[in-house]
Order: structure tokens, then sequence, then C-alpha cells
């Protein structure tokens, strides 16, 4: 299983901050680093000192890490236009010798749109299908030959296509829809990831992305199938409620929705998700200072898993 660590800085973080976790996932032997794409602050928290953009965020470690997997779990559809984004990733992959992966999906916090004046449709899911179908589309063409597209939401014509990204970007597509999620991650994604889901309700969500990949004829072992939970782990109890208390988040209910508790609980909650078909993790950090937690996780608990 591969493990990535997944943060949340709209919360309240710093470049710095996020800096110093990208290096220590590094350090630590993770595989990837990967941030959400959001403005607003969730919950009682008011943010501060305010959000960083995601992309310019992945752009700075593409420098300042030589390994690591550097990615957005996930960008919104409503954030970017398609053609702005593929040329933002793909320089992304170059400055980062071609370590860059992108999630995308149809986006669903209302507030933060209206916060910073960013249109937010009422029916999205049109919009993430054509900047998938877009971006793909960019990236593929050919070098010396013209893309072009003529959908409901967006036009392009004869662009260039360029640039291009260092070899393939691996494109992530998650969800929680029956139908239509799956046959787009089918189409597109390299990676299905399934979102903080009630842990005993993994295989099912894979098996319907497996059931249509093989109604357009692909093989459903290309895609790599995932999940995000919330992660809090302590050497003892003791400790486990300590980190729990610094996220505001109970004990008991972190232990039922995550990879939580002591490092016993944890090895034993990742046999069984890996059990239900889960080959990547991604461990989400809520707390940014407490390296010392991404240390006992790689030390205690990667290493058994």
């Amino acid at each position: 299983m591969d493990f990535r660590i997944f943060t949340e800085p709209q919360q309240g973080a710093t470049y710095d901050d996020l800096l110093a976790v990208a290096k220590a996932t590094e350090d630590l032997g993770f595989d990837a680093f990967f941030r959400s794409d959001h403005f607003l602050a969730m919950g009682d928290g008011d943010g501060l000192p305010g959000p960083t953009d995601a992309w310019l965020t992945l752009a700075g470690l593409a420098r300042e890490t030589s390994r690591i997997k550097l990615g957005t779990l996930v960008t919104s559809a409503t954030f970017r236009h398609p053609g702005l984004l593929a040329i933002q990733v793909a320089q992304v992959s170059q400055m980062s010798g071609g370590r860059a992966e992108l999630g995308l999906g149809a986006g669903w916090f209302a507030r933060e749109h209206e916060a910073y004046g960013v249109p937010f449709p009422a029916k999205r899911f049109g919009l993430l299908e054509e900047q998938l179908e877009i971006i793909t589309g960019l990236w593929g063409t050919p070098v010396g030959e013209t893309y072009s597209f003529d959908g409901t939401h967006y036009t392009l014509t004869d662009s260039p296509a360029l640039p291009k990204p260092v070899g393939s970007v691996p494109v992530i597509v998650g969800g929680n829809g029956p139908k239509r999620t799956p046959a787009l991650a089918a189409r597109h994604a390299t990676e299905f990831n399934a979102a903080f889901p009630e842990l005993d309700a993994l295989a099912p969500t894979f098996a319907r992305v497996r059931e249509a990949c093989e109604a357009i004829g692909r093989d459903a072992d290309e895609l790599t199938y995932s999940t995000a939970l919330i992660m809090c782990v302590g050497a003892n109890e003791a400790e486990f409620v300590e980190r729990a208390r610094a996220i505001g988040r109970e004990p008991a209910e972190l232990r039922e929705h995550g990879i939580a508790g002591t490092v016993d609980e944890a090895v034993d909650t990742l046999g069984k998700i890996a059990e239900q078909g889960v080959e990547r993790v991604y461990l989400q950090v809520m707390d940014l200072s407490d390296l010392d937690h991404l240390d006992l996780v790689a030390r205690e608990v990667v290493s058994r898993s």
C-alpha cells in the first residue's frame, strides 16, 4: 500500500508550514504530499493567516523537494479554466521533473465561492466532464498538432496544446455517485479515490468503478484504488487522546471514521481497508505543527502495513 500525506491548508497555514510538512513527508519515506484546493476555512476556525493557492504552493514545493509526488485532492472545476489549468499543472510537472498529479472534482463548497466572487453554478458535473476531456486532450495532442473542442461550457479553437508535462500526469477522480462518477473515472482517470467513506463501504464503491471500466472495455486493474481518511495516532492512549483534543475531534468518532487510535489500532484498520481493495491511502493531517505525529506513523504504522 502507498501512503500519502494530505493537508488542509485552508484551516490555517502559511507556505512555510506546508514546506515543513512536505520536507518531513519526503524525509520519512511517504509517497506523496497532497493538499486540498480550498479558499475558506471550514468549521469554527478563523483560517489565519488566510488561504494559499494550491498550484502556486505545489510549484514552490516542486523546487524544494526531490522525490515525493505532488498534487491536489481535489481541484474544483469551478476555480480555473481547463486550458489554463492544463498549463499550470504541466508547468509544475516540468518544475518537479514529472512528479505532479491532478485530482479534479466538481466542487461543493458554495460559501468559498461567495466569499471570493467565484461563480458556483447549480449544475457542475458537466463542467467536470468537459474539463477532464479538455485537459487530457491538450496533454495528449502530439507536438506540432492542434487541439480543438466545442462543448456546452468551453470552446477551444486550434490550440497549440502546449506546454507538455513531463511524461503522463496521473489524473485522480473520486466521489460517491453510483453511476456518473464511476463512468467518468473509467473514461479519464488513472486513479479512483473514495474520500472519507464509511470504512465498510469501500469494496462496493470500488466494484462500481470496476463495472464501469468493464462496460467500456477498459481493464479495471489499470486504475489505482485509493481512499482518504483522517489520521490521528498516538504511541499510547493518552497521546492519542491529546492529539484528538488538539484538532477538536472526539476519540470515539475518529476511531469510527479514520486511521486512529493507538499504533496497533491504526495498523489493524489499514489491514481491514486493504482487504477491501485499497491500494493507496491519503492520510489527512490536521495539525501541521505536529511533525512528531508523522514520524510516529512512518516508524510504527507504515513499517508494519
